[in-house]
């Protein structure tokens, strides 16, 4: 049994630092924050109970610094360390670390960390409790030539993995032979890069498939919950941009029996706290699992408007040892949420970074809109960091009312001094194939999102030169209109002497 937790801090910067601190607040414990050189000015700092100053602004050398991490919540009396996501929260080390050091991890054990860390082990494992999984190789592919022959047996095309990767790193495509070769060795030197380690796999490509993930929760009495699917696929280079609950395509009986397979996925690796069971969807309707995400994830938000539940809290509760209160009966999907991550990138300029000073934002709000973000008029987005700005959700008693409610608020949203996104996200809520839940991980390909984008902003331009234009006839027609009344009615000596 765990103690009692009456302090956290945070291993995290932006919104979801903010998030955790929330969640502190309700629960009475006290909120530590740290902070880098880059971020002494950031909300989270000031809104935590106790903020400490951690390092300079490269990651490495700050929210990445593990030993300092735990000397300062050792420092500051700390229970527990959230790590929120990116970062430490998926760092074994990190979790073995807090253990070592007496510090709760608000997430899973490090053992747990490690075996849904390494993608073919834990594939070996949910092979073991029959969890169905992707056609490829069952371990470390150690050479080209055993990858042609596995990628011979699946079919082409096939994806180079590394075993190690995540967020979509460490992932090519290859469609026959020539391609595997060359990619071999990029993908090995990238994977080496990203993770120290170049252990690759290979995997079957799935065509016009969606990704659909199962949240989770598991306590330490081996008690385990599915909160339902999140549907993930509309995604740019393996990253998600919109996350959305219920997905158009899981109908209660297929929810119920997906959901099973990720209870069983988690407790085959004996899991802890909050997680993610991740699945590729084919055209068929065959789901395939393809990882855990040993962690609390960008999107958590969709669950908790569709089931009225605090992950955070729950999160919280779990590390400290309580069991969770509820039957998987007794958890209802109430309405539709959906999710646009607003990052700061121009999309008409492949998606190029976009950092500095925000003058002025207009964050907006009404009848089932949500934003998490750590935006204020005069705050600093800054190219250190992630480019994540802020999380808008929109929840509606069904998917169009989400939808109109989500396309309103873009409307609303205003974010001088950098680019984001907001433009896609316009073009997407109004595009017939996302209305008709016709996704794929090739959504913006498939339908040339990126293209209806350009020529909306094109039309819109077009729109506000014309009502520029009007705007100057309707005032000289003012003006004119004016003249001719006060000419009228004064004598023409005092007329002309005005107009010189």
């Amino acid at each position: 049994m765990s103690k009692k937790i009456t302090s956290i801090l945070i291993a995290n910067r932006g919104e979801i630092a903010l998030r955790v601190i929330r969640a502190c607040k309700d629960l009475g414990i006290k909120s530590i924050a740290i902070y880098s050189d880059e971020d002494v000015r950031a909300v989270h700092v000031k809104r935590a109970d106790e903020a400490y100053h951690i390092g300079p602004a490269a990651p490495a050398q700050s929210y990445l610094n593990m030993t300092k991490i735990v000397e300062t919540a050792k420092a500051a009396g700390a229970d527990a360390i959230h790590p929120g996501y990116g970062f430490l929260s998926e760092n074994e080390n990190f979790s073995e670390m807090c253990e070592k050091n007496g510090i709760i991890f608000i997430g899973p054990t490090s053992k747990a960390m490690e075996l849904t860390g390494d993608k073919m082990k834990c594939k070996a494992v949910m092979k073991k409790a029959k969890v169905p999984t992707v056609p490829g190789s069952d371990g470390i592919v150690e050479d080209m030539d055993e990858a042609a022959d596995i990628a011979d047996e699946a079919g082409y095309p096939v994806l180079l993995k590394s075993a190690f990767g995540g967020g979509g790193r460490g992932i090519r495509l290859a469609n026959d032979e020539k391609q595997l070769r060359q990619e071999f060795e990029m993908t090995s030197a990238e994977s080496r890069a990203a993770f120290g380690k170049a252990a690759l796999f290979v995997e079957k490509y799935l065509e016009r498939i969606r990704h659909i993930e199962f949240q989770l929760i598991r306590d330490s009495q081996g008690n385990s919950r599915h909160l339902f699917e999140r549907e993930c696929s509309i995604q740019r280079r393996h990253q998600k941009l919109i996350e959305m609950s219920p997905s158009p395509v899981v109908d209660q009986k297929t929810r119920e029996r997906i959901g099973e397979i990720a209870v069983r996925a988690v407790d085959a690796v004996d899991y802890l706290n909050a997680g993610t069971a991740e699945f590729l969807r084919d055209p068929q309707g065959n789901f395939y699992f393809i990882e855990i995400n040993s962690r609390l994830q960008v999107e958590h938000p969709v669950t908790e408007l569709v089931t009225g539940l605090d992950l955070v809290k729950l999160q919280i509760g779990v590390a400290q040892g309580e069991e969770i209160t509820f039957k998987q009966q007794d958890l209802k999907m109430n309405g539709c949420a959906i999710e646009c991550r607003i990052n700061a990138e121009d999309p008409f300029y492949e998606f190029a970074p976009s950092t500095g000073i925000v003058p002025n934002c207009n964050i907006p709000y009404g009848p089932g809109i949500r934003v998490d973000t750590y935006l204020y008029p005069g705050c600093n987005v800054s190219g250190y960091y992630d480019s994540l700005v802020a999380k808008l959700l929109a929840w509606g008693r069904n998917f169009d009312e989400s939808r109109i409610r989500m396309k309103n608020a873009l409307d609303e949203f205003m974010i001088e001094g950098i680019n984001t996104t907001i433009p896609l996200y316009k073009t997407i809520m109004d595009d017939r194939n996302f209305i008709n839940g016709e996704l794929s991980t090739d959504y913006l390909e498939r339908f040339k999102i990126l293209n209806k984008m350009s020529e909306n902003a094109k039309e819109a331009a077009k729109k506000s030169a014309k009502a520029a234009v009007a705007a100057v006839l309707l005032q000289s027609e003012f003006v004119r209109k004016t003249e001719a009344i006060h000419q009228s009615s004064m004598p023409k000596s005092k007329w002309k002497m005005m107009r010189g």
